[in-house]
């Protein structure tokens, strides 16, 4: 099997402190792993677990980079932060895809910067 990754789309509109950006960033990789394939995950883990964290401009951009993803049947993670500490109210922060190949991966993501 070809190399496996999972890439984390973060929005850069909204300005995160540093520890509430990491654990978003957590939360996307869990749940888009506990949504995975049992066989992919394991050879993803015997890997190493390769992630990578990419900017997306928005919301807007955001949720396009998911429908991309979803018809390329990769797994998606939403995460919508609760709004109870840093943000007011419930929102959108980042989205979590894969593991899955690199080359699918990349199919959706490859213009995308790292973070």
């Amino acid at each position: 099997m070809e190399n496996l990754k999972q890439v984390i789309l973060l929005r850069m509109d909204l300005k995160i402190p540093k520890g509430k950006l990491c654990v978003q960033i957590a939360h996307a990789s869990v749940e888009s792993v506990l949504k995975s394939d049992k066989s992919k995950i394991e050879v993803w883990r015997s890997e190493g677990m390769k992630k990578i964290v990419l900017k997306v401009k928005d919301e807007k951009e955001l949720f396009e980079y998911k429908k991309l993803a979803e018809r390329e049947k990769l797994v998606t993670a939403l995460i919508k932060d609760a709004g109870k500490t840093f943000f007011s109210k419930p929102t959108i922060t980042c989205l979590g895809i894969g593991p899955d190949t690199e080359k699918k991966i990349d199919l959706v993501t490859k213009n995308l910067k790292l973070y």
